[in-house]
């Protein structure tokens, strides 16, 4: 399960980037329910994970998630 310190704007940046959840993964090496349980909160993303989704997006990882307070 997730962990609701960890915040996410991951659907935001994919949304801007104008891709599906299925054009995300395929960019990052990934399935499409990996993207949408991430996206979700469901999921934490490992390091890598993280910064695959992130140089597919073009942003930093600290664009899309970063420790809520």
């Amino acid at each position: 399960m997730g962990d609701p310190r960890l915040a996410s704007r991951l659907k935001e940046a994919r949304q801007a980037a104008e891709l599906t959840q299925a054009e995300l993964a395929e960019k990052a090496g990934v399935s499409r329910k990996t993207v949408n349980t991430v996206e979700n909160g469901v999921f934490i993303p490992s390091t890598i994970l993280a910064l695959s989704l992130a140089r597919a997006l073009g942003v930093t990882v600290e664009e899309l998630f970063w420790l809520a307070d």
